[in-house]
């Protein structure tokens, strides 16, 4: 894009998520975005007036931390993580306050500095779920549910999951992406009423997916083309947060029945790697356990509606 080629942020976003430089840059920027969310009174520190450059440690502090000198710290976020132990990790990690999530994509971040991308394992993420896993979600017909990759493509739904998300599925492409939808599809904006949030929540998955299979093609693809077409993607993509997404809360702004305040559960399908499971439950008795129902109804008449449609 035009205005746009010039600046860090959009020569990262265009980087080879695979090379050695790439991800040289990634540990590089990582760390550093860390170290500056961090201040020394959050660290135990005690400082002694003076200006401070950095709204947050400085290298040498995060060293002290972690028990190793300032030059080898230096070193490592300059981006060198070949041949890192995982002790060293581990107090750097510490030093940092890094949560699960941020210390797992550091992790990964290590292993991928001593990976060549003609050496890596390639994780044949399935592109179709297995029969006994659409019958379970089949099964599931008060529940919406749905199975995705890690890019955040929905490779398997329910009814009621289909109805939930019809916003999504009304779009041409196939198979549905979470991602596309909610930075290029205008109908997002209707569709989560915490539009900020769920933009932060998205962007974070595509990251810490990226940290784990760094060279996955149609991942690197799609965080291009999401760089390319979204201004706001670029900006949340500069910011290297990962997430964990596990059980939480959603919040809905259905076209048909209104909001929907809904808790989820992902899980892990171990047997199919890259998959995850995702259920949504309404607490009983409360106006979006009656807007579930309300919806499972009105999913019931468009499947109708739409087989009547088809020629015979």
């Amino acid at each position: 894009m035009p205005g746009h080629d010039r600046t860090p942020l959009a020569r990262g976003a265009s980087r080879n998520v695979g090379s050695v430089t790439s991800n040289r840059a990634d540990v590089r920027d990582f760390l550093v975005t860390r170290r500056a969310k961090i201040t020394p009174q959050q660290a135990g520190l005690t400082i002694y007036g003076g200006n401070r450059r950095v709204p947050g440690l400085r290298r040498e502090e995060v060293a002290m931390l972690a028990g190793v000198s300032a030059d080898y710290y230096t070193r490592l976020e300059k981006g060198n993580l070949s041949g890192v132990s995982d002790t060293v990790l581990e107090a750097i990690a510490e030093a940092l306050q890094l949560d699960e999530a941020e210390r797992l994509h550091l992790l990964d971040l290590a292993r991928t500095a001593n990976t060549s991308p003609a050496r890596a394992r390639r994780r044949p993420v399935p592109q179709q779920v297995r029969p006994g896993i659409q019958f379970i979600l089949d099964g599931m017909s008060d529940t919406p549910a749905f199975v995705r990759n890690g890019r955040l493509d929905i490779l398997a739904v329910n009814a009621l999951g289909r109805a939930l998300y019809s916003p999504l599925f009304a779009g041409p492409g196939r198979p549905a992406n979470l991602a596309r939808f909610r930075f290029l599809d205008p109908g997002a904006r209707d569709f989560y009423p915490d539009l900020d949030d769920t933009a932060r929540t998205t962007v974070a998955l595509l990251r810490t997916e990226a940290g784990r299979d760094p060279f996955n093609k149609s991942l690197t693809g799609l965080i291009g083309e999401l760089s390319t077409r979204s201004e706001e993607f670029r900006t949340l993509w500069a910011a290297h947060d990962v997430r964990l997404h596990r059980s939480g809360q959603k919040h809905f702004r259905h076209p048909a029945v209104g909001i929907l305040d809904l808790m989820f559960e992902a899980m892990a399908l171990e047997a199919d790697e890259g998959l995850t499971l995702t259920a949504y439950a309404a607490e009983p008795g409360t106006p979006s356990h009656d807007g579930l129902r309300l919806l499972a109804s009105w999913g019931a008449t468009h499947q109708r509606e739409d087989d009547a449609a088809r020629p015979a």
